[in-house]
């Protein structure tokens, strides 16, 4: 099993990045296998909406995300994770959820009618870590609303959303206990739910005759 950790953050080290190692450090605990991958260090343009990949499911555009995507098709999971940004992701952030937009497929004349490829393949599983320097959870406003909504339509099931809030400062989040709590917390459900899922897979032989 495997999971990809991305962060949204334009720090390479920063307090994102950092909580979402802090979980996928968890996960490791579980011997599933674990990622991280910076967009910081990725050249990803934004989507252009000119629909290329609608019968394909692959995007046309020719950038980072062409390593990506790969990425994100072996991994059983991910974890997404993005400073808040005036009450919202990072650009970043942005652009990578846009580029997703390949995976989704629509009826060729009933738009209304719709289905993600992770769906039709069975599902993933996923967990979102916000992080705001406010001290208060609605001063989060967005963010993690955004990933969360956006991997869902996509066909993810997330676990855990990990709103973390009152760090700003660079390597703050080493000092927060609280933080790393909610980080390791979040990790330890997805890891467990990724091994629940192969329980039932294993035992599971359809319906008694």
């Amino acid at each position: 099993m495997n999971v990809v950790g991305i962060s949204g953050s334009p720090r390479i080290n920063g307090n994102t990045s950092y909580l979402i190692d802090q979980a996928l450090e968890e996960i490791k605990t579980f011997g599933i296998d674990t990622e991280l991958v910076h967009l910081s260090r990725c050249k990803i343009s934004d989507c252009i909406g000119c629909e290329g990949c609608r019968h394909t499911y692959a995007c046309v555009i020719q950038d980072d995300m062409q390593k990506l995507y790969p990425l994100l098709e072996k991994a059983d999971a991910i974890i997404v994770g993005s400073p808040t940004y005036f009450y919202d992701v990072t650009a970043l952030m942005k652009a990578f959820l846009d580029r997703l937009y390949c995976w989704e497929a629509f009826d060729d004349d009933d738009r209304s009618v719709w289905m993600s490829v992770n769906e039709a393949l069975g599902g993933k599983l996923a967990a979102v870590i916000s992080v705001c320097e406010q001290t208060r959870a609605e001063d989060t406003g967005h963010a993690a609303m955004t990933m969360q909504l956006t991997l869902q339509s996509l066909g993810y099931r997330v676990t855990d959303c990990a709103e973390v809030i009152n760090l700003f400062a660079k390597n703050e989040a080493g000092d927060n206990v609280a933080a790393i709590q909610q980080a390791r917390s979040l990790g330890q459900k997805l890891a467990k739910t990724m091994l629940l899922k192969n329980t039932i897979r294993s035992k599971y032989t359809g319906p008694a005759e």
